[in-house]
């Protein structure tokens, strides 16, 4: 079955419908009750973590509302719950994490879905082992194909993306070039070093795999042509064409990286694909960090560095333009001749989440600008109805809002208001399924697609976690 038509006859299913890959939500204990039951049984959790079940009851202790307890007890360790895949080779982490209703591994996601758990990882052995073992596992997968997106648990499983016109390997699920999707196994790694201080997964392999990251951001530079990637596939989507023979439109080699698609996945229009440069900018300095601290590699943490330093300045003269009523905001995409698409998607890396990520400071004048830009119906995937306001994507089409967006809008808010708004949103449009989805119709929060979408439970959860934390007040409603 395509992966399109599977999550279009599972994303309208409510929580208590079975998802593939023999798994399916718990059943409501009590029908009767207002917020039944709906996270895995404890006997069918795929990762248990002491310090995680500390955290759920610190959080209901202390919150009033009982259905964000009820929400953040289901979608904050939803990852752990049911996604990962742990083991041992050769004495050494390794875990497999799938996305949810799609049973592959993409650099991204899996990236991002154990990300929130760090805060707990020094007082969690198991839960540091698991994530020691997601870096080893991202570290074999950038060694086996740095222009893959996604990967199958091993080399033997079969891939209904075969047919693509691309160099598929073994192992390999889909093989769409996306730059975020070497960004994020360096911001996890980066992560995990500075909160826990342990070097284990930092060996040799992980040093090449460095170096082929950097190499595949040189090369897809294009200043010395178009490079070994192109990628075309017989579809009906349009999002999944990409053009002039499957290498994208032409660009000026002025500094800045090509990303054939998007982190939805979707073909991008220009090639330099303004957000995950940003990323890309700050994973390469973070990179040339562990480089020199831990590898003691000044020469290739000098190169990391340099690019950082280039991509940046790149941006600064390419990703800004005048906007007639915004005045100055950062592009969605570019060409580096003068060409810019103005628009913003759902998926992170995008413009609004660049405080979250690093790259720019929320009160940067652009970023403000271009937040006001994006949150707006002059971003022609901004989508507002009776259900609630945000931004989508081509991925999933008009009218759909994507959970994440509204996420992402309180994560890089300093508004105490818009913070508690986007809450509440969120809150009204899980559509009583207790968890986050990939999307819902602007006037119809039943119309969802995805209901096993860990990526967005985790960021949810994370999100209420910060708040309980730093704005505690913001959750009494």
């Amino acid at each position: 079955m395509r992966e399109k038509d599977f999550i279009r006859r599972t994303g309208f299913l409510g929580a208590g419908s079975a998802l593939g890959s023999g798994f399916a939500y718990a059943r409501a204990e009590k029908a009767s009750s207002p917020f039944p039951s709906v996270r895995v049984s404890a006997d069918k959790r795929r990762f248990k973590s002491e310090s995680l079940e500390k955290a759920i009851a610190t959080f209901k202790a202390k919150v009033k509302n009982e259905e964000l307890k009820w929400l953040f007890e289901n979608c904050f360790p939803n990852t752990l719950d049911t996604t990962v895949y742990y083991s041992e080779k050769d004495g050494r982490p390794d875990t497999y994490v799938i996305t949810g209703d799609i049973n592959a591994m993409w650099l991204r996601d899996s990236s991002a879905q154990v990300y929130p758990y760090l805060h707990f990882v020094n007082e969690d052995e198991p839960l540091r082992k698991l994530l020691a073992g997601v870096i080893n596992r991202q570290t074999s997968l950038i060694l086996k194909d740095p222009y893959a997106n996604a990967f199958a648990e091993n080399d033997k499983e079969p891939t209904i993306w075969v047919s693509d016109q691309t160099e598929m390997r073994p192992g390999v699920h889909e093989r769409k070039y996306e730059l975020d999707s070497l960004c994020y196994p360096i911001r996890l790694a980066y992560g995990y070093w500075k909160k826990t201080g342990d070097v284990s997964p930092f060996d040799a392999e992980w040093r090449k795999a460095i170096e082929l990251i950097l190499h595949v951001c040189k090369v897809q530079q294009r200043k010395d042509g178009n490079g070994p990637y192109s990628f075309r596939r017989n579809s009906e989507w349009g999002i999944d064409a990409v053009p002039m023979g499957g290498m994208g439109y032409k660009v000026n080699p002025v500094g800045l990286i090509c990303s054939i698609f998007r982190p939805s996945d979707d073909a991008t229009v220009f090639p330099f694909l303004i957000p995950s440069n940003f990323f890309a900018a700050v994973s390469l300095k973070q990179a040339s960090e562990m480089v020199h601290a831990l590898l003691h590699d000044d020469a290739l943490a000098s190169d990391l560095k340099n690019l950082s330093d280039e991509v940046y300045a790149a941006l600064r003269k390419y990703a800004v333009v005048e906007h007639r009523k915004y005045g100055k905001i950062y592009a969605f995409e570019a060409d580096g001749f003068g060409s810019v698409y103005l628009s913003d998607d759902a998926n992170v890396p995008s413009l609004l989440s660049l405080p979250y990520l690093g790259c720019v400071a929320a009160d940067d004048p652009v970023y403000e600008n271009t937040r006001k830009f994006v949150w707006s119906a002059d971003n022609p995937f901004f989508f507002k109805g009776t259900a609630g306001e945000g931004i989508g994507g081509h991925h999933k089409g008009a009218d759909m809002i994507w959970p994440m967006s509204i996420i992402m809008k309180a994560m890089t808010s300093h508004d105490d208001g818009e913070i508690r708004d986007c809450i509440r949103m969120l809150v009204a449009t899980h559509a009583g399924t207790g968890f986050m989805h990939e999307s819902f119709h602007r006037n119809d929060p039943k119309q969802f697609s995805r209901a096993w979408f860990a990526w967005a439970n985790t960021l949810f959860g994370e999100l209420l976690w910060n708040t309980l934390n730093e704005k505690p007040y913001l959750l009494d409603f």
